[in-house]
């Protein structure tokens, strides 16, 4: 068997191809309704979520994600020599629709080989947390920034995709059966191993209708898929609620408030999109006391990627019934910078912390950047998750910020 195609036959490299990504493509399927059940067992559970099922939804996760990957390059590799090998002409291109049916499809599932798959990775590219793809491919994609619209996006894009290239696969198989039980051709047989003498194909009907409808098909997909990501964060974004403005002498007028977590190895970034803080500062000519701080944080607020819901579940923050951390500090100039300790407070559980920062004060305008560790467990939070190699102890939290002295 020869490895190129002829007019009358598939070579083995086109063969191996088709086979090889067909496998994928059923294993993916299968794998991924079992990773989301888990998902959804894990997200949705009134307890805390048992450990060793957490494990095994983000190994099967990380599985799904990393094979997906690897379809996409050898579904390029596949698309790029199918582009310079001649291609076996149908065995009966007299049936007009049937031969535009299978020529649609066929542009449908070269455009869900590689869609599908993207789809995915850009999402995980957007989204931080749960599950990451395996070495040697990376977690971020260069010009995809780390955001909850873009991510909901891109899952939305995904699914919609998905749906397309079940339906593309259904209609593929079924066409190639009825080929092969119906009309009794060599149309399926000469896809298989071997050589097979197959009839010389009619005149080809060349023409672009079947890849304008392709092209149609993936217009309404991507339209949907778009809306369908954008249109539900939007209105979840307009509807969060926010703190009360506390009086100060210093106002915030910009600043960031994150924590970072490794999760199956992976670290895991987070913000607090709310939070206040009340500052009492006068720079000491010598080191001492120079002021305090009281920090107010909406825990509702934070977004942690794909486990944010998760997060925010009883064995973590518990947000319903503790929706606020606060930090309550006295500031001191030491010898090396600046200090800011004090309890910290978060689900109910205060554990006093330390907090080392860089002061530049230009005029009546303060500019801060600070940054401590605190071990996750000492506030109840995730008691469930007594392995690091799910959840790690260490939770690092950042501050930056930039303040004004308000005016007397």
């Amino acid at each position: 068997m020869s490895l190129t195609n002829t007019h009358l036959h598939y070579g083995a490299v086109a063969k191996t191809f088709h086979w090889l990504i067909a496998l994928l493509i059923l294993t993916m399927f299968p794998l991924g309704l079992i990773a989301s059940d888990l998902a959804h067992q894990v997200r949705d559970a009134t307890a805390a979520p048992d450990q060793a099922l957490v494990q095994r939804t983000v190994v099967l996760f990380s599985l799904h994600k990393t094979l997906g990957v690897l379809i996409f390059f050898v579904a390029l590799l596949r698309i790029l020599w199918a582009a310079i090998q001649p291609r076996p002409g149908l065995l009966h291109p007299d049936r007009r629709a049937e031969a535009f049916l299978a020529q649609m499809i066929h542009w449908i599932l070269y455009g869900s080989l590689v869609l599908v798959p993207l789809s995915g990775w850009l999402h995980n590219a957007a989204t931080t947390g749960f599950a990451p793809i395996w070495w040697p491919f990376g977690q971020g994609l260069p010009f995809v920034p780390v955001d909850e619209l873009v991510s909901e996006i891109f899952a939305a894009l995904h699914q919609i995709f998905v749906y397309v290239l079940g339906g593309a696969i259904l209609l593929h198989i079924a066409g190639a059966l009825k080929h092969h039980v119906i009309d009794r051709d060599a149309t399926l047989r000469r896809m298989l191993p071997g050589r097979v003498d197959a009839q010389v194909p009619k005149a080809q009907p060349h023409g672009l209708v079947p890849l304008i409808a392709a092209l149609s098909v993936w217009a309404i997909a991507l339209g949907l898929g778009y809306t369908a990501g954008y249109f539900p964060s939007r209105g979840a974004a307009n509807t969060q609620a926010t703190l009360a403005a506390a009086p100060t002498d210093w106002q915030v007028t910009e600043g960031a408030l994150g924590i970072t977590v490794m999760q199956a190895g992976t670290p895991v970034q987070g913000q607090f999109a709310d939070w206040t803080a009340a500052i009492r500062f006068e720079e000491p000519p010598e080191p001492g006391p120079a002021g305090s701080v009281e920090v107010t944080i909406a825990i509702p607020s934070l977004t942690l990627g794909s486990v944010t819901q998760q997060a925010m579940g009883g064995d973590f923050f518990a947000a319903e019934t503790h929706p606020a951390a606060t930090f309550s500090g006295t500031i001191e100039k030491t010898a090396l910078g600046y200090t800011a300790y004090g309890p910290l407070t978060i689900k109910g559980q205060s554990v006093p912390i330390t907090l080392p920062f860089t002061l530049d004060l230009e005029g009546d305008t303060a500019t801060m950047t600070g940054a401590t560790e605190v071990n996750r467990l000492d506030f109840n939070i995730g008691q469930s998750m007594q392995d690091e190699s799910s959840v790690g102890f260490s939770v690092a939290i950042s501050v930056a910020l930039t303040a004004r002295r308000s005016a007397e």
